[in-house]
């Protein structure tokens, strides 16, 4: 007499026949010993299935800690379907060794003989020593103070620069500066206008939702006003710029590297700092604060219409209401972040185009850590603002 232990719990009457299907493992106790009769489709897409697989897995984690694996029968000779993955589940289940006993037709026991003949062991962990630790340590700070100094090099450089342009402004790359600040900014208008106007109405909406509950309509306009002229409105700006030019910025100078132009303007004897690094550093931090006051704007009227349609805060009412609400100093600080924004995302996206090596690879490492590095540095920069003109405005 034979017990049956069904792995899956038994499913409708009317997926019977895909339950069935499914790859699980029967137990079966009978005089000659324990067997575990495999059933199902044993296949790379069923057992991709995550219920079954997860059923799977399950069951055969019970067996190994009871220990059942290498003592107990194997019958396979019930499965429908059976290829090199399900043969890989049970040789890796097994230890990648033979059980005492396994019944299969020939054609399972060629597919176990060529997964155990051909499958690797997977890599052993190792842990890390405490030398290793602290070397791993030593080279991400000397990779960082490499980074400090690099930038370090850049300002002062790009501050001889000026003083250069002071001397002689007619020698200046003025058309430099102006492709990008046309490049920089007002091709920057429309994604910039789009993504204030939706930041301002979710922002509307989830305040709305706070105030309505206390009758205080009316506080609408302060927090929305000092939230977004202060502080999403600059930060949201430098933000996208960070993404959508500095990016920009690092892969210009880097194909210029890639395609060895940095190499003939050095022979050439062009400053590369005075070509390449002033007039985007100038034209970034002349059209950051623009960009500042545009995306705040549109945030503005997102919020001012967002509450409107859901707290009868006119716009009338909201545009009088707001320059008692929120003091001129903010607006002059977010201008005064906005310029730094603006003159930091040039200097790291510069600084990392610089640092590209003549291949395909490294340009696409130095983009994507420009792009972070920037919006890091926007954030933390925006957060010392903060605490250090905590008491201005308010």
């Amino acid at each position: 007499m034979s017990a049956t232990k069904p792995l899956l719990s038994t499913p409708p009457q009317n997926n019977v026949d895909a339950a069935a299907m499914s790859p699980h493992i029967e137990r079966r106790e009978t005089p000659s010993g324990v067997t575990q009769q495999l059933r199902g489709q044993w296949a790379a897409a069923d057992l991709a299935v995550p219920a079954v697989w997860a059923a799977l897995v399950h069951h055969l984690g019970e067996l190994e800690a009871r220990r059942e694996t290498s003592l107990v029968r194997w019958d396979l000779r019930q499965i429908v379907r059976f290829d090199h993955v399900g043969a890989q589940v049970l040789w890796t289940h097994w230890g990648r060794q033979w059980p005492a006993d396994v019944q299969a037709d020939d054609s399972q026991r060629r597919i176990l003989d060529s997964v155990a003949r051909f499958s690797l062991p997977p890599p052993a962990r190792t842990e890390l020593s405490w030398r290793a630790r602290v070397d791993s340590f030593g080279a991400w700070l000397l990779r960082g103070t490499d980074h400090a100094l690099g930038l370090t090099r850049l300002l002062g450089q790009l501050l001889l620069d000026l003083l250069r342009l002071m001397r002689r402004p007619q020698d200046g790359p003025w058309r430099d500066v102006s492709g990008h600040l046309f490049r920089i900014g007002a091709t920057a208008l429309p994604i910039t206008a789009l993504v204030g106007f939706l930041i301002g109405v979710v922002l509307a909406y989830l305040i709305s939702r706070q105030l309505l509950q206390f009758g205080a309509d009316a506080f609408v306009v302060n927090i929305l006003g000092v939230s977004l002229i202060r502080e999403l409105g600059p930060m949201l700006a430098a933000i996208l710029i960070a993404g959508r030019s500095g990016s920009s910025i690092t892969a210009q100078i880097g194909v210029m590297r890639v395609t060895e132009e940095l190499d003939a303007m050095r022979v050439l004897g062009i400053a590369r700092g005075f070509r390449l690094v002033l007039p985007r550093a100038l034209a970034l931090a002349l059209v950051m604060p623009l960009i500042s006051i545009w995306t705040t704007a549109w945030s503005l009227l997102g919020g001012m219409l967002t509450a409107d349609l859901s707290m009868n805060v006119s716009l009338v009412y909201f545009a009088n209401a707001l320059p008692g609400a929120v003091e001129a100093s903010n607006l002059v600080l977010a201008t005064a972040k906005s310029a730094v924004f603006g003159l930091l995302i040039a200097l790291i996206a510069c600084h990392y185009g610089l640092r590209v090596k003549p291949n395909t690879e490294s340009l696409g490492q130095g983009t994507t850590a420009s792009v972070v590095t920037s919006i890091t540095v926007v954030i933390l920069v925006d957060a010392l603002f903060a605490v250090l003109f905590r008491n201005v405005g308010i």
